[in-house]
């Protein structure tokens, strides 16, 4: 089995659905595709999944890859663009070989936004995950709606959940902040939020409080990060009880008394584990903060509320709409996928090339872009100039890629805020 992901948590969520859609022991070969965001080797670490093979590659070369290797099962853990992308440039490198591995794809998390957008740039692979009920409807409506096929929408789970069950017996109560890289996107309303959690910390010193942090500066996700809570911490004076922290999410969730995010997906992993959730109105509840997407939950609340004592209590109906499975349920949420890739391993005479929704017929003027990002063409062709293929880079193109990448981190963190900023003088 492979795995192409372009970012840390993408390749968690990739490596962690393929070993949950087989139902034996499996060859990982891991491949992340060259970017902005492709991860460290202390994100790498830190996801804590393992691969038999891992290697960085452009997308010309895990198409010539696909083409020399054999696989059963291929997931694409990539950004919407790039699963379009990878979709076409594989029914090209497939056009000649009488079989080819069963195409996966879904999404990380909670999917809040782009919904139809997203979709249709993942339509064509066999599989279309989705991380819940809700969603499984959602995806069903949008291909349906413009004449797609909607079979490849596969119901599953979040691939990491799980955990140890809270029992509210830990030494001393632990509060955990889940900071997202792009939510919110101001420094108003990041500092609010800092400035809200340390408050918290001053008010119930015999709490310890936690901001729970996806990245060091410097690293990319999914998202940009264009304001560390690393840095604004550092104009303020922090108590005691108060502490930065990083490393795999279902460590931290062991200790935890009381998640708060504004909408980040570790608050179904908090959900999934029974710990308190609150996910925060104090900046409002609006789409572009993505807590909307947790109406009707029963955890929505404020600082003021957390403050006083208030503990959230979520709506089981809900909560099962979102795939949160408890009772033993979450072991089987991923049978049907399981059962659906046997299906198509076992079809006579193989799999039909992919059938991508987006073509140059229907969509002349928005395809041929999506696969110049990637160097192919509007047939899925590599285009000339593209990055060679099979060919190691040496190590002064090394060097100067990670400068480049280097450059291109501080450019987002430290120059576009300040230019920012002088526009709006």
């Amino acid at each position: 089995m492979a795995v192409l992901a372009d970012s840390d948590t993408r390749w968690k969520w990739g490596a962690l659905t393929a070993n949950r859609i087989t139902p034996r022991e499996i060859r990982l070969d891991g491949f992340l595709l060259r970017g902005r965001a492709t991860p460290t080797a202390r994100q790498l670490g830190e996801v804590g999944v393992r691969a038999d093979s891992l290697r960085e590659v452009t997308a010309v070369e895990f198409l010539r890859a696909m083409r020399e290797e054999s696989y059963d099962v291929l997931v694409l853990a990539l950004v919407g663009g790039g699963v379009q992308a990878m979709l076409h440039g594989l029914k090209r490198a497939w056009e000649d070989r009488p079989g080819r591995p069963v195409v996966v794809t879904g999404y990380v998390g909670v999917v809040y936004e782009k919904l139809t957008d997203g979709l249709l740039l993942r339509h064509g692979a066999d599989l279309v995950l989705a991380n819940s009920r809700q969603d499984a409807d959602r995806f069903r409506a949008v291909y349906e709606g413009v004449g797609a096929d909607a079979g490849s929408v596969t119901e599953v789970a979040l691939p990491f959940l799980g955990g140890i069950a809270h029992t509210g017996r830990h030494d001393r109560y632990t509060v955990v902040f889940a900071a997202q890289p792009s939510v919110p996107d101001n420094r108003r309303d990041r500092a609010y939020l800092l400035d809200r959690l340390v408050r918290h910390a001053r008010r119930h010193p015999e709490r310890d409080v936690l901001l729970k942090l996806r990245s060091k500066p410097g690293e990319h996700t999914t998202h940009i990060e264009e304001l560390p809570y690393q840095k604004l911490s550092q104009r303020l004076e922090l108590p005691a009880n108060f502490r930065l922290v990083y490393g795999h999410m279902g460590e931290v969730l062991d200790r935890t008394d009381l998640l708060v995010t504004v909408s980040s997906t570790a608050a179904l992993e908090s959900l999934h584990r029974r710990i308190p959730t609150a996910i925060l109105t104090d900046l409002g509840i609006r789409e572009a903060l993505g807590n909307h997407h947790f109406v009707g939950s029963g955890c929505l609340a404020s600082w003021d509320q957390l403050d006083t004592g208030h503990r959230p209590e979520p709506d089981e109906d809900w909560v099962a709409r979102q795939g949160v499975a408890t009772g033993g349920r979450y072991e089987t949420a991923f049978d049907t996928a399981r059962e659906r890739i046997a299906g198509l391993l076992g079809r006579p005479g193989g799999l039909p090339p992919l059938t991508p929704y987006y073509t140059p017929v229907t969509a002349p003027g928005y395809l041929p872009g999506i696969l110049a990002r990637h160097h192919l063409g509007p047939d899925g062709t590599p285009l000339p100039g593209a990055p060679a293929a099979g060919k190691e880079p040496g190590a002064v193109r090394q060097i100067v890629r990670r400068a480049a990448r280097g450059a291109y981190r501080h450019g987002v963190q430290r120059v576009a805020p300040v230019i920012r900023r002088m526009g709006e003088l």
